[in-house]
């Protein structure tokens, strides 16, 4: 088991917004839906739009490069042109730290 990083504060993550954080040298879309919080990579792996910047429906996100459709809690891939999915990372709150395992 990995280590938990600090890479935002609750107060920096509205209700169905994104943000990306950067740990260890890794871009990282972290999410929160409705008051969950989650990371997976920030990379798409179709050509490198950035997740994080996607339009969030229910638990998807789409890349805003070319229309990728990836599953915010787990990194699966929903729709093409992408064929892989993109690692996701467990997340926990503590107090109003949001942190990230590495």
């Amino acid at each position: 088991m990995g280590e938990f990083k600090k890479v935002a504060s609750v107060a920096d993550l509205k209700l169905g917004t994104a943000k990306l954080v950067e740990l260890d040298g890794k871009k990282i879309a972290l999410f929160n839906l409705d008051g969950t919080y989650y990371g997976i990579d920030d990379t798409c792996p179709h050509r490198g739009g950035p997740l994080s910047d996607g339009s969030i429906e229910g638990e998807s996100v789409t890349c805003p490069w070319h229309g990728s459709k990836f599953n915010i809690k787990t990194g699966a891939v929903e729709s093409a042109p992408a064929r892989d999915g993109v690692s996701k990372y467990n997340v926990r709150v503590q107090g109003s730290d949001i942190e990230l395992e590495v």
